[in-house]
């Protein structure tokens, strides 16, 4: 892992705690002391993070977060869009398609708006993007509206047994030889009942989470059947997933 990825990693454990110590970056990144202070100090330097005593905490409100109005704003964003556009051209007229929450995932829906596809959601901004351009086969998962993460939500465990999809394109805090993890819990329970009504998952993820071991684990390698991700992913972790059947394709 180099030091850019762990710096993301960083950070994506801060969007998660308010604040971290030393012993958290050591644990989580494999790092010695000295390195991860040095991780904190440059963060601090760059604005990322404010430095407190033996670890760091949370800058509140500095980063805007994006929105559809936006998109063009958010983090890896050609990145991103290229992953999309790849994504959009295993989707075949007539597959009923499963898109989850995040930015990447709008820009599939994006891209996919207008084809002759079906499109299962339950991320709100996605859902309202497609109605508002008028895209025709649009399903919305129904529940329990989250705000904080703009997606419906159903605590019933058979809530979305009725629902299938040739594809399910998901997303992440990191994606490692072990598999994918997401930092919200709530959005992966949601998730995790679609795994088995669906044919193919692919992990639509930037490069620099890929290597990163963030969250909870929300699948197993062995459940993936493809990975789409930028050039700069790590050799290692690549070449880690290809050996256990998942495919990888680099943008």
């Amino acid at each position: 892992m180099n030091e850019a990825q762990r710096h993301h990693g960083i950070l994506s454990l801060l969007e998660e705690k308010q604040s971290i110590n030393v012993s958290h970056i050591i644990d989580a990144f494999q790092v010695s002391p000295a390195t991860a202070r040095r991780d904190i100090s440059k963060l601090d330097e760059l604005g990322k993070l404010k430095k407190v005593r033996n670890g760091a905490e949370r800058i509140v409100g500095k980063k805007r977060k994006w929105t559809p109005l936006n998109i063009d704003s958010t983090e890896h964003y050609r990145e991103k869009s290229h992953i999309a556009i790849r994504a959009a051209e295993l989707c075949q007229p007539g597959d009923s398609v499963v898109i989850n929450c995040g930015s990447t995932a709008f820009m599939l829906g994006q891209q996919l708006c207008g084809q002759d596809v079906q499109i299962v959601t339950n991320y709100f901004p996605l859902a309202s993007y497609l109605i508002n351009e008028d895209h025709e086969d649009v399903i919305i998962i129904g529940g329990q509206y989250n705000k904080a993460q703009n997606i419906f939500l159903n605590p019933a465990p058979d809530a979305l047994g009725g629902y299938a999809g040739h594809w399910m394109f998901t997303s992440g805090k990191g994606l490692t030889e072990s598999g994918l993890y997401k930092a919200d819990m709530l959005t992966a329970v949601a998730e995790q009942q679609m795994l088995e009504q669906i044919d193919k998952l692919v992990v639509v993820v930037d490069s620099s989470k890929v290597g990163q071991r963030t969250g909870m684990l929300f699948c197993p390698t062995s459940k993936i059947d493809m990975v789409i991700t930028g050039k700069d992913a790590p050799a290692k972790v690549v070449s880690a997933l290809e050996a256990q059947g998942t495919q990888v394709m680099l943008v």
